[in-house]
């Protein structure tokens, strides 16, 4: 597998990848979610549970017993699978490697497994083993492969982590037990039974000791010593972080990471779950995770049939058709030297070239990049293989680009930068003329309050990550430094939680102060505060106090500025 662009050929062919190239080259994986589990959908009894699939026999969700759920996991044959139509989706879709679920938490293992019956082969009627068919499709269309594999948590092999506590004969069963009769046996399988993996993904450690972790890497890297092992193996012994599940950063990460992502919500296949990412959507996240310095895994949940849903199949395939227009974008690229995203979109770079990757063409047809400190070659707008110039002037350190009315591209249009030398930037938010410029709350530097991430469930698994300030004291504050190109009058909106009505005040250090009453909700919301005056171009500092009501409860996440235009 290769991809080339202008003189340059990058090989990602999995036979020839050192430990984690085509994870850092690559920047782009299918994670697999599918077990019997996906047989039931989310519907036990008639009754549907809303939320993460893979869960469903847990309390939390339907509460299956154990016995209950094995003899419904007999039922699952998926007749539909066809390892080679998902290797082709991943290629179409432009991913570089996949990784599916050997074993999730129910305990169930998606291929033949001589350590415990309770597979797909020797438990139902299906009679193959899925995984061998996957990694020969993924070898045939130069994927890469790996498998996830809970190595904790085993809800139905007695002494695994929230499994049954004695075993058929009735006997107490501990953890030592569940690792030494399973999951190690297990890791063993998986990384001698299916040629070359690149990664081995596990998945909620717990408490799961030390030792135990230990051994588990030590099979790997006698077995698979190019694989990378997950963060999520515990105590620091992985290759890499993986990030909280559905968290796409704001700002750059250091290292070698990843985001784990779903195309809807749900990461196994739920009947009614039929709210898919757009394509555009797709590409903005990614581009994100690639322009924090990281990697994107998203995932696709098989139905119990083995199908693939056909809408999740055709984002995915509309989102690869770009990717294949614009490899240059997405593979082997370093992260946004602005550390952040920008109003209009985003940034990556490779070597001397900055690839702006636009997803709200300005109505102006004028292009504002703020903080820029170095000498351009050449401006291109690319429209596939074919490029035109575009003008561009430097005003301060701002670069605005004259672009055409129309955006060559439906979803994300490019410009392509060509520098002298590497990229200068300078980080700080610049408020633009033409967008609204929203910064969050972990960009701002906090006096007499707290600044920290929280996340939340809105429906089972269903993650939401936020950075927010709150715990406000009489003088707190949260400041953020801003750079203004075109003076004037600003709207400033606020978007927060809280209870009740509050009060917030929003100043310029030596300039305009303005505040005002909103009410707030226990979700976040964005609120109207008022019109501020940023008088000439330059640097400012723009504070925010949370002034009265209820304070304690007060919790911001960002600030917005939207530039009056009369």
């Amino acid at each position: 597998m290769e991809q080339m662009w202008g003189e340059q050929i990058v090989k990602l062919r999995p036979e020839d990848a050192v430990r984690g190239q085509l994870f850092n080259d690559g920047n782009y994986a299918m994670f697999i979610h599918w077990g019997p589990y996906s047989n039931l959908a989310n519907e036990v009894d008639g009754k549907t549970y809303y939320g993460i699939g893979e869960w469903i026999m847990h309390p939390r969700m339907a509460g299956i017993p154990v016995d209950d759920y094995k003899q419904r996991a007999a039922s699952f044959n998926p007749v539909a699978f066809d390892a080679e139509e998902i290797a082709q989706l991943a290629k179409d879709a432009g991913m570089k490697y996949i990784v599916i679920t050997s074993k999730h938490h129910d305990g169930f293992a998606m291929y033949r497994s001589k350590a415990d019956d309770f597979n797909i082969v020797d438990a139902t009627s299906f009679d193959r083993d899925p995984m061998r068919e996957l990694a020969a499709a993924c070898k045939k269309f130069g994927i890469g492969f790996g498998f996830y594999y809970s190595h904790n948590q085993d809800w139905t092999f007695p002494g695994g982590g929230g499994g049954p506590e004695t075993d058929a004969a009735g006997q107490t069963a501990d953890f030592d037990d569940y690792f030494k009769t399973k999951c190690l046996p297990q890791v063993k399988e998986i990384t001698t039974q299916y040629g070359a993996i690149e990664i081995v993904w596990f998945d909620t450690p717990g408490k799961m000791p030390k030792e135990y972790v230990e051994q588990l890497v030590a099979v790997i890297r006698k077995n698979q010593p190019n694989a990378l092992i997950s963060g999520r193996a515990g105590h620091n012994l992985g290759d890499y972080q993986t990030l909280g599940d559905m968290d796409v950063p704001m700002r750059n990460v250091h290292g070698m990471w990843e985001s784990v992502d779903t195309s809807n919500d749900s990461w196994a296949y739920a009947w009614y779950d039929e709210y898919w990412k757009s394509p555009q959507e797709i590409l903005r996240r990614l581009i994100a995770c690639i322009g924090r310095g990281g990697t994107y895994m998203l995932n696709l949940g098989v139905r119990g049939d083995g199908s693939v849903p056909l809408r999740a199949a055709r984002t995915l395939r509309a989102a690869g058709a770009w990717i294949s227009r614009y490899p240059q974008v997405v593979y082997a690229t370093d992260a946004s030297p602005w550390q952040h995203a920008l109003p209009w979109g985003d940034v990556t770079c490779k070597g001397n070239t900055l690839y702006l990757s636009v997803l709200q063409w300005p109505a102006s047809s004028t292009l504002y990049l703020p903080g820029f400190k170095g000498d351009i070659v050449a401006t291109r707008l690319l429209r596939g293989e074919e490029s035109e110039s575009i003008s561009c002037k430097k005003e301060r350190n701002w670069i605005r680009f004259e672009l055409p009315p129309q955006a060559p591209e439906t979803w994300v249009s490019i410009i392509e930068v060509e520098l002298y030398s590497a990229p200068q930037v300078d980080s700080t938010w610049g408020l633009d003329p033409e967008f609204c410029t929203e910064i969050q709350a972990e960009f701002a530097v906090v006096n007499n309050a707290t600044k920290d991430s929280v996340r939340w469930m809105e429906k089972f698994g269903e993650w939401k990550h936020v950075t927010r300030v709150h715990q406000w004291q009489t003088q707190g504050e949260a400041v953020w430094e801003v750079d203004v190109l075109v003076p004037g009058d600003y709207q400033v909106d606020l978007t927060y939680a809280g209870e009740g009505r509050l009060v917030w005040g929003v100043g310029i250090k030596g300039g305009e102060h303005i505040q005002n009453e909103q009410n707030s909700s226990h979700n976040y919301q964005t609120f109207p505060i008022g019109l501020i005056g940023f008088p000439s171009p330059g640097r400012y500092e723009v504070g925010v106090h949370c002034i009265d009501g209820n304070l304690e409860m007060g919790s911001l996440q960002s600030i917005h500025f939207t530039r009056a235009q009369w």
